[in-house]
């Protein structure tokens, strides 16, 4: 099952007080952005957060579950979608704790 755009839409609405938020279309489904960090897929209508030390300290007790088949586990939010603060307070530690981007290679011409 495919990810619905909307719930999508709802995920990042719930979050906008992390950062700058965008989503990006991944083989059907669709990774999370924030402040052009990659920390998180929505699989089959599902938020799979990236785990760290951080995150799981803030989080307490987690669920961690592959976001598809032959994936590392990564933290399986539920829960906390209904609590804005909750959430915009996860992605923010957890983005603290993930590197920086890596800058974009210039493609060349010819």
């Amino acid at each position: 099952m495919a990810t619905d755009k909307d719930f999508v839409e709802y995920v990042k609405d719930q979050m906008q007080d992390a950062g700058e938020m965008r989503s990006r279309a991944m083989f059907g489904e669709y990774g999370l952005y924030c402040n052009d960090k990659f920390f998180a897929l929505i699989c089959d209508n599902k938020l799979f957060v990236k785990p760290t030390k951080a995150g799981r300290a803030f989080l307490g007790e987690v669920t961690e579950a592959p976001p598809y088949e032959g994936a590392k586990p990564s933290f399986l939010i539920t829960e906390e979608l209904e609590d804005r603060n909750k959430l915009a307070e996860l992605v923010k530690v957890t983005t603290t704790e993930l590197p920086e981007p890596k800058p974009k290679k210039r493609k060349k011409k010819g």
